[in-house]
């Protein structure tokens, strides 16, 4: 399978962003998640296709452009469904399922059928979970960035409280990552983009 390059990608990003304030945003978000992503598979020994990751990484929230109103404000009641949105946009653009599969299972530690019936969740009936261990890096990876504004690096512990309101369980998952996968060393990047730490 041939993967898009990162000028491939940052074109895409372009084409879909509804104004430069948006793509500033997003891609830089899905640039610092590919970085935590090869900060962490250079660590070693954990056999991934880091190809497949850094397209994944610099993929997985591009449907979040389609959520912007013709004002440019994003709709943030239909936030979750980013990742279903981003996939069918993937998939439109002639992208093959496994490359389109970081965006609609990235968003939390997954979302499964339970979740969006419980939660009146905007987006089709489905499991939302990853299932490849490159799919599950880019989810882990995505936890410890957030768009807010202003745009900050996220701690492990301030994740864990975040998705525990969602269930023990949820915060369980996410320490099942982290155990995998390790913690990523935030301060570098932090210098690097100027975004805080909460």
């Amino acid at each position: 399978m041939r993967l898009p390059d990162d000028q491939d990608i940052r074109a895409l990003h372009e084409k879909y962003a509804p104004t430069l304030e948006a793509f500033e945003s997003v891609y830089t978000h899905c640039t610092i998640v590919r970085d935590i992503a090869d900060q962490l598979l250079a660590r070693g020994g954990i056999g991934l296709d880091a190809e497949m990751v850094r397209a994944g990484s610099l993929l997985h929230d591009i449907g979040v452009y389609l959520l912007y109103t013709p004002s440019g404000e994003l709709d943030h009641e239909r936030y979750v469904s980013h990742g279903h949105l981003g996939h069918r946009l993937l998939a439109e653009e002639g992208f093959p399922e496994e490359l389109c599969r970081f965006c609609s299972h990235h968003t939390g530690v997954g979302i499964g059928c339970d979740d969006i019936r419980s939660q009146g969740l905007p987006m089709p009936l489905g499991d939302y979970f990853a299932e490849s261990a490159e799919e599950e890096l880019v989810m882990y990876a995505d936890k410890f960035h957030s768009k807010s504004a202003p745009p900050s690096f996220v701690s492990a512990e301030t994740f864990t409280r975040s998705v525990g309101r969602f269930g023990a369980d949820k915060a369980a998952r996410f320490m099942e990552m982290r155990d995998r996968f390790g913690e990523p060393d935030l301060a570098p990047l932090m210098a690097s983009y100027g975004h805080a730490l909460r």
